[in-house]
């Protein structure tokens, strides 16, 4: 083999690889619902204001960055989603965590806990209004609220599971009750806790846009609610796709990696390299 042939089989060995090639899958479908989707608009033949096809999505698209809307949109949504994240999950392990400590504070609280757990964000946004008025502060609070109770209940089932075994052992080796926390406890319990963090995180997202709707006169929310009370369905499309999208860069660019890395940490699963 020549030298010149060397990097051109190396590129070629690099461009079969397992990861490109999943890539390509997933543009392949990617592709084939667009496709499709262009299709069922020629075979419905309904008005763009009713069901819009690719291209006028696209044009909205286009006409929502260009005067500025779209990308401040997003920004408030990420910003508001950021905090009421970072907030109810802190609530919810140091909660969790002060519960799941005490045997008789966990058994009093536990079925409370799981009762507020139950009741979805959806009902409560309509009091929140009525307590705090349409703004950021209800937003906020929604946020706050459907993040941390998943994230208290997941926390309090991970303590409260953590083998007495493990915890007596480390006691008679000497260990003190901050060691034992730090050592048994909360590796032992990280995966709930990790759980709720997921689950809590996916609850908030959906809690922003439906509060966005609701309550605020920007964010992607709002421009899904506002395109179709105008009629302006393209921009609503925009603004589903602009969820998904946004919801796949927070998992892949933040949930995943900080989950594998806190899991290696904590030694419940081994690094491949």
């Amino acid at each position: 083999m020549t030298t010149e042939a060397i990097p051109a089989a190396a590129a070629k060995r690099s461009f079969r690889s397992p990861k490109n090639a999943k890539r390509i899958r997933q543009l392949g479908g990617i592709l084939a619902v667009v496709v499709a989707w262009q299709i069922s608009v020629w075979v419905i033949d309904l008005p763009p204001y009713f069901y819009p096809g690719p291209s006028n999505v696209f044009d909205a698209f286009i006409e929502l960055v260009e005067r500025g809307i779209l990308p401040p949109y997003i920004g408030d949504s990420v910003g508001r989603y950021a905090l009421g994240v970072f907030c109810g999950t802190s609530i919810g392990v140091l909660i969790g965590l002060l519960i799941g400590l005490s045997r008789l504070m966990s058994a009093v609280l536990a079925p409370t806990i799981n009762f507020f757990y139950s009741i979805v964000e959806v009902a409560w946004i309509p009091l929140f209004v009525i307590w705090w008025g349409y703004g950021i502060k209800t937003i906020i609070v929604a946020l706050v609220y459907v993040a941390a109770f998943p994230v208290l209940y997941n926390t309090l089932i991970g303590v409260r599971t953590v083998p007495t075994v493990l915890i007596n052992a480390s006691k008679s080796l000497g260990a003190t009750n901050l060691q034992v926390l730090v050592n048994v406890i909360l590796p032992s319990a990280l995966p709930n806790i990790f759980t709720g963090f997921r689950i809590g995180a996916g609850f908030a997202f959906r809690g922003l846009i439906f509060a966005e709707m609701i309550a605020a006169q920007t964010g992607v929310g709002y421009l899904i609610f506002e395109g179709a009370n105008s009629q302006q369905t393209d921009r609503t499309i925009v603004g589903m796709i602009t969820i998904g999208l946004m919801w796949l860069v927070i998992d892949r660019a933040y949930l995943s990696p900080v989950e594998k890395i806190t899991i290696e940490r904590w030694g419940l699963v081994s690094d491949s390299k």
